[in-house]
């Protein structure tokens, strides 16, 4: 993947979300939620399935409204900015994004243009150069003629990535990134998205992923954050048995010195 032109980008944003909370059919999926992310900071949401991390990704993003609490974006309430005020800002790669039959790759990248164009305005000249620009960061510059219903999982998945990225956000929220990736790939998008100048909010499974890549994490349980700092602080042994009812040991990576998970057979 080449290197990133991050002086063409929008200003990485703040994002501070306070006692988020969100409710549906009579059951609390976030209960009071604090999460910060300080401009240019990679930030993970981890925990165990149904804890709330996507649940709150989408409060961050707008597709769900919260029932109490509230969510800046550099210090404005995203909850009064229109959507084509809060898509200029951030942008989103979805585990359930769909993309309409028919296009190909190079068409579903342009999309993100979308929130910086009127609605009956083609691709101009630099239009289309931040769309090739972005396929070639993800290593899918090959694939911009293909039909994007033909494409593996992986492969979806670094386009959709790139969609973003024409979007010039400040903001990127990312769902589960490396799913259906091989693992030369999860290395090189996480790579690249710390490389981006942008914040990042990433929902990850992978706990030595996210150790490895994050600026800080937070753990959620139940709906509420039950820890919160750097990967050294947070990814413990206690915490994984406690929240994750696993045996394991954490010991130093011995090349990055970021914690490292070593799971431990169940008894």
């Amino acid at each position: 993947m080449t290197a990133v032109d991050a002086g063409e980008r929008t200003g990485a944003a703040a994002l501070t979300a306070t006692g988020v909370r969100y409710a549906i059919g009579g059951r609390t999926v976030l209960d009071g939620v604090d999460v910060s992310a300080a401009p240019g900071e990679t930030v993970g949401l981890v925990g165990p399935n149904g804890s709330g991390k996507t649940t709150f990704l989408r409060c961050v993003y707008g597709t769900v409204r919260p029932s109490a609490g509230r969510v800046e974006l550099d210090g404005v309430d995203a909850a009064g900015l229109t959507v084509r005020q809060r898509a200029r800002r951030i942008a989103v790669v979805a585990q359930d994004a769909g993309v309409a039959a028919g296009l190909t790759v190079r068409e579903v990248t342009a999309m993100g243009r979308g929130p910086h164009k009127r609605f009956w305005e083609q691709d101009g000249p630099d239009d289309l150069r931040r769309v090739e620009r972005a396929l070639t960061e993800v290593d899918a510059g090959h694939l911009a003629d293909r039909a994007f219903t033909e494409l593996s999982g992986g492969e979806r998945q670094r386009v959709l990535i790139a969609r973003a990225l024409v979007q010039d956000p400040g903001l990127l929220a990312l769902d589960e990134p490396t799913n259906h990736l091989d693992v030369r790939h999860q290395l090189e998008i996480l790579s690249l998205v710390r490389r981006l100048g942008t914040t990042n909010v990433l929902v990850l499974h992978d706990l030595n992923l996210a150790a490895a890549y994050c600026d800080r994490l937070h753990v959620l349980d139940g709906g509420r954050v039950v820890a919160s700092g750097t990967p050294a602080e947070v990814v413990t042994a206690g915490l994984l048995a406690e929240v994750y009812g696993v045996p394991a040991r954490v010991e130093p990576h011995p090349v990055t010195g970021a914690p490292h998970v070593l799971y431990l057979p169940l008894p």
